[in-house]
């Protein structure tokens, strides 16, 4: 198979992965209303969740084939392309002022998950411990979700079950297949041709998941960040991103462990690099704001730098002694 050929099975994996994601999250939206859901709770849980979809099937899957490597730099890449490149951008176009205590929960909830996995990292292997403790730390997280989505709509009137036709809940449940459908074969397509385009130029999979990989399951918070950007709702991106990497980094891992058999294997590389970089870029995209208020510009541009820097030294160009 031609690396030309391996490229494109990969961008139509993340084609698919977005897709299917944005079909798969409609339906699942819909027939949350349709059976009485409120809203709310639809979009604290459901909508959070979907957009971390990419990163836990493609992490899940490259678990189950024994790669354990791509699974936690996807998962851990992921997070460090959302600070260090999606909100990093978000910050250097759309400084803001913030309330903290808009913040300060997923924030520190964002930190102590990161935290975690550096720490345990360091032994070689997630197990139960480390795993419970980021269960918690996502049971929390959704709970936070829930309880700001109903504080908000506290005035709002009570939401009925909206009316539907037996031809549009055919419709929408044929989406909701359809799309966990292309999620799943895009996130094959991603893991089989990401693993094939490392082999084909001799680059560790570590290094194709944690940028190439890493990159294209985050975008989804790319598109929102983009949207927010044109719109001058920078809250709404950050926001968005710090709730997915709590996912992310919460979620993720322990599925993988539960996957693997009760145990996920850290490589020394990821330990290193991958684990500590999602910390340091953690700590400088929330813990100035949370201290003076405010998301400054400088700030971005420290983060993007940061990110660069880590990049150039996973590729190699960079040697730390």
């Amino acid at each position: 198979m031609s690396v030309v050929f391996t490229i494109l099975l990969l961008l139509l994996g993340l084609a698919l992965i977005i897709k299917g994601g944005d079909v798969f999250v409609d339906a699942a939206v819909w027939m949350a209303e349709a059976t009485g859901i409120p809203k709310f709770i639809v979009g604290a849980t459901v909508v959070s969740f979907a957009t971390t979809l990419p990163e836990l099937l493609v992490s899940v899957i490259a678990t189950a084939e024994g790669k354990s490597d791509m699974a936690i730099g996807n998962a851990v890449g992921s997070v460090t392309a959302n600070l260090g490149l999606i909100m990093a951008i978000a910050l250097v176009c759309i400084p803001m002022a913030i309330k903290r205590r808009d913040y300060i929960a997923k924030s520190l909830l964002m930190l102590c998950a990161a935290g975690v996995i550096v720490v345990f990292g360091r032994s070689g292997s997630f197990r139960l411990l480390p795993c419970v403790i980021l269960v918690l730390i996502f049971v929390a997280a959704m709970t936070d979700n829930v309880l700001a989505a109903k504080k908000t709509m506290s005035g709002s009137s009570k939401e009925d079950r909206i009316p539907f036709e037996k031809k549009e809940l055919g419709i929408n449940v044929l989406k909701f297949v359809v799309g966990a459908a292309a999620i799943v074969w895009g996130a094959n397509l991603l893991v089989d041709n990401g693993s094939a385009l490392a082999r084909m130029c001799g680059v560790p999979e570590r290094v194709i998941s944690v940028t190439l990989i890493a990159v294209g399951t985050s975008l989804p918070e790319l598109v929102t960040t983009i949207t927010a950007i044109v719109k001058k709702q920078g809250s709404l991106s950050v926001g968005n991103i710090i709730g997915a990497n709590i996912i992310d980094l919460s979620l993720i891992i322990p599925v993988c462990c539960i996957t693997g058999g009760g145990s996920l294997t850290v490589s020394p590389q990821v330990s290193a690099y991958d684990l500590p970089a999602s910390l340091v870029l953690g700590a400088v995209a929330v813990i100035p704001a949370l201290i003076s208020r405010k998301f400054r510009r400088s700030q971005g541009a420290v983060m993007l730098a940061l990110y660069i820097f880590y990049i150039l030294l996973t590729a190699g160009i960079v040697v730390l002694f």
